[in-house]
């Protein structure tokens, strides 16, 4: 099953993409975070009586999460190419929600804040039922679904800060979509390709079999310290193939588009514009 929001007549509704198509889901009003707190029966349901296909709508982002988890040196190339030693642990950081756009939306760049904008290209995990204090083969079984994600970075003030939360938090720097693939239909999640493309040139292309800690490991390691909720999502890190660490060095302009793309889920594609 494959779920998302839809934006048109100056609305958005929760859908079922089948077919080609978007169905509005019987929600009874819900947005697809509140159906999915509602649990799989509920969107199930809604999906069997769903409307449509709804005419001139497109995909947005699928949800509004609850909270974002992100995590970092997650890939083992990605850490290869830096130079860098493997973590002991997952290191665990925060995006705020505000920033999530959908597809096709801008990107914004205020040359103002960061002179340094990077893409990275991340599975993200949509949780279905909480988790919490779970151990990994518990935790992967209340995963709703997965999405993609483009774990947008301002490097200059990532270094700076000293701690990551503005620099991933600037609005526009977490695009979700196109849609969420249920759990059951996506199967294994440690063996998807990855790639990114800025203005059609390969930057990003590897596989979540490059994890260093797996989407269940990830899941139960920060179920031990927080509770992870119905529509929180976990952006489970990025392969190699950055900006930051290419020979030069490249960031997003103004005018350039970013695709992120996951295997079996999707792409992603955004134009860049300058903010204002």
């Amino acid at each position: 099953m494959r779920v998302g929001t839809a934006r048109g007549s100056g609305r958005r509704v929760p859908v079922v993409v089948r077919d080609g198509g978007l169905y509005e889901l019987a929600g009874d009003g819900r947005d697809l975070r509140e159906l999915i707190a509602a649990g799989r029966e509920a969107i199930e349901a809604a999906a069997e009586q769903a409307a449509g296909p709804l005419a001139g709508a497109e995909l947005a982002a699928p949800l509004r999460p609850g909270k974002i988890v992100a995590i970092g040196l997650n890939y083992l190339d990605h850490i290869r190419e830096q130079g860098g030693e493997r973590p002991e642990r997952p290191l665990v950081f925060a995006k705020f929600p505000s920033c999530v756009i959908g597809p096709g939306e801008p990107i914004p760049i205020d040359h103002e804040v960061s002179r340094k904008v990077d893409w990275e290209v991340e599975l993200a995990v949509v949780v279905g039922e909480e988790i919490s204090r779970a151990s990994p083969e518990e935790a992967i079984e209340r995963v709703f679904g997965y999405t993609v994600a483009n774990d947008v970075t301002a490097r200059d003030l990532q270094r700076s800060d000293g701690q990551w939360v503005r620099a991933k938090s600037l609005d526009g720097f977490c695009p979700l979509g196109p849609s969420i693939v249920s759990a059951d239909e996506l199967g294994d999640p440690q063996a998807l390709a990855l790639k990114t493309t800025v203005n059609g040139e390969a930057m990003q292309d590897s596989s979540t079999a490059q994890m260093l800690f797996g989407v269940a490991e990830l899941l139960s390691f920060c179920s031990r310290s927080f509770r992870l909720e119905p529509g929180d999502v976990l952006l489970t890190g990025t392969p190699w193939g950055v900006g930051a660490y290419m020979d030069p060095r490249r960031f997003l302009e103004p005018g350039d588009e970013v695709e992120v793309s996951v295997e079996r889920i999707g792409r992603l594609r955004n134009p860049v514009v300058a903010a204002g």
